[in-house]
């Protein structure tokens, strides 16, 4: 096959084995070719615009900024942008965010390669991806009432370990409004404790810590 005929691919992780290893896997098929490789957001925006590649393998996690953030930007200025999202991590909440900005494949880092090839290929032809696992995950929480701005905010100051009174002052709100919002927390993520709530709250990728 003629390089013209390959399926452009650019890969988006800062992860230098990772890194190497999609290299690897890409160039050892005959109709893909890599035409580019970028370890933070801020590259993958202006690499992307120089090589306008067919597929993007972009990692959930960059160091500057939130690989789904780096493809609503790259999305922006080229609606066309086809975007593989990959992780480590199943949180519902940021493959929700991931699909609704309009990744068109979001798969975990655990998958053998050569289902990875068959994503790319699959995307390129204009098709969705969501491995049956991650599927799963959306669905058990899709009914689930969504935490508001203000409630994730005070999640993360729990997160960081702040009491009722340190976060009202730092939120500029009453103590009485945070343990409203606590109670509003436990009720949405089904848990009894603060601890527990911050637990569900980062594996599901409400909150990063």
């Amino acid at each position: 096959m003629g390089e013209a005929g390959k399926i452009r691919v650019f890969c988006v992780d800062d992860h230098p084995l990772l890194h190497e290893g999609l290299a690897i896997v890409i160039r050892n098929q005959p109709d893909l070719r890599l035409v580019a490789e970028a370890s933070n957001g801020r590259e993958a925006i202006q690499r992307f615009r120089e090589q306008i590649p067919d597929v993007t393998l972009m990692d959930l996690r960059l160091p500057d900024m939130s690989g789904i953030d780096a493809m609503i930007a790259i999305r922006s200025e080229f609606p066309e942008a086809r975007v593989i999202i990959l992780t480590t991590f199943a949180g519902d909440v940021e493959i929700q965010r991931a699909l609704e900005a309009g990744a068109r494949a979001y798969v975990l880092k655990s998958m053998p390669p050569k289902e990875l090839v068959d994503v790319i290929r699959q995307v390129h032809a204009g098709k969705k991806r969501i491995p049956p696992e991650i599927a799963a995950h959306l669905a058990e929480h899709y009914s689930d009432e969504a935490l508001t701005g203000r409630e994730v905010e005070v999640l993360q100051q729990i997160a960081g370990g702040n009491r009722n009174r340190d976060i009202a002052e730092k939120l500029f709100i009453t103590e009485e409004t945070v343990k409203v919002h606590i109670k509003h927390i436990m009720e949405k993520l089904s848990a009894s404790d603060r601890t527990q709530a911050v637990a569900i709250a980062v594996r599901r990728g409400i909150i990063q810590l």
